[in-house]
């Protein structure tokens, strides 16, 4: 049996999806999706996606690119997965050699890689010189079977609004994605300053459900949001959830998320999903008084090239 990496193909949208859904299903994954981000990736992404193969099956993915929207040049990223069952077969040397190999003609000098909280896969990290830093829970809450928190009162002055209601300027919403991406802690910074490319790459993407995402209003001006990506059929995540500067402090995300939720459930889905850094205890809080429980940990890892 031999295992080889190609590129992959409109054709494999279905199998791709299968594949991801088995190996990280917290991550929303559809054959919709999968094509638009490839189809529509902004030139200085340099966005590729591999497939490793054994004898015609997929057995693992790889998604790799530089972080075109940082300030910071030479920042590259992959997210190499392999089916579970299906390791130690050489899938996962394949794709993370072809990816650097890429990410390095691309101009990357540092890659990052999220890795699994798991022996084997911490210590392939190692063995191939990857460095881990901070960690991050993923959480799931079963919207079927789980209890919400009860909807709450709204403040004077505060609205709650779907984020289809702003389907005719989305802009306000780009601003206040902008304003929060930029204060988000993590190892790339970013900073949305192209609201085309944000158009094309979150607002009319596959998995963007505007109907499902949650904006306040706070005397008419946006204040926090809680935006969710959904697979169409029973899985929820929440993409990001924050306030902007001159509303914190107030609980106005905790109210966006509650509000989301709640629609979401009434919609038909039943597993929801978010995550946090592990040392984000406030975060972690708020999620576990929402009824999410921590499903899985992935550990970020650094190579500089």
């Amino acid at each position: 049996m031999t295992v080889i990496v190609r590129d992959f193909r409109p054709s494999d949208a279905e199998a791709w999806t299968r594949a991801r859904r088995a190996s990280v299903p917290w991550m929303v994954a559809t054959p919709e999706q999968i094509v638009h981000d490839l189809t529509h990736a902004h030139p200085d992404k340099h966005y590729r996606l591999l497939i490793a193969e054994e004898d015609g099956e997929i057995i693992g993915t790889a998604q790799a690119g530089i972080a075109h929207d940082s300030p910071e040049p030479g920042q590259g990223y992959f997210t190499p997965q392999t089916l579970p069952g299906r390791t130690r077969r050489g899938a996962g040397s394949l794709l993370l050699r072809t990816a650097e190999e890429h990410l390095a003609r691309a101009g990357a000098t540092v890659l990052y890689a999220w890795v699994l909280d798991d022996a084997e896969s911490l210590e392939f990290a190692r063995r191939r010189g990857y460095e881990p830093k901070r960690s991050a829970h993923f959480q799931r809450l079963d919207l079927a079977g789980g209890g919400l928190p009860p909807r709450q009162e709204l403040p004077a002055g505060v609205e709650l609004r779907p984020g289809s209601a702003f389907a005719d300027d989305p802009r306000p919403l780009f601003a206040a994605d902008a304003e929060v991406t930029a204060d988000e802690p993590g190892d790339i910074t970013s900073e949305l300053d192209d609201y085309a490319d944000w158009l094309t790459s979150v607002w009319r993407h596959p998995a963007f459900d505007q109907e499902l995402t949650s904006v306040v209003l706070v005397d008419g001006e946006v204040g926090a949001f809680s935006a969710a990506t959904t697979d169409g059929e029973r899985t929820y995540l929440s993409a990001m959830t924050g306030t902007l500067r001159d509303f914190r402090g107030r609980g106005l995300a905790k109210l966006a998320k509650n509000d989301s939720l709640h629609r979401a459930r009434a919609a038909g889905y039943t597993d929801a999903y978010t995550s946090n850094d592990t040392g984000n205890a406030p975060m972690l809080a708020v999620n576990q008084w929402f009824g999410y429980r921590v499903c899985a940990t992935e550990v970020r890892h650094v190579r500089t090239l």
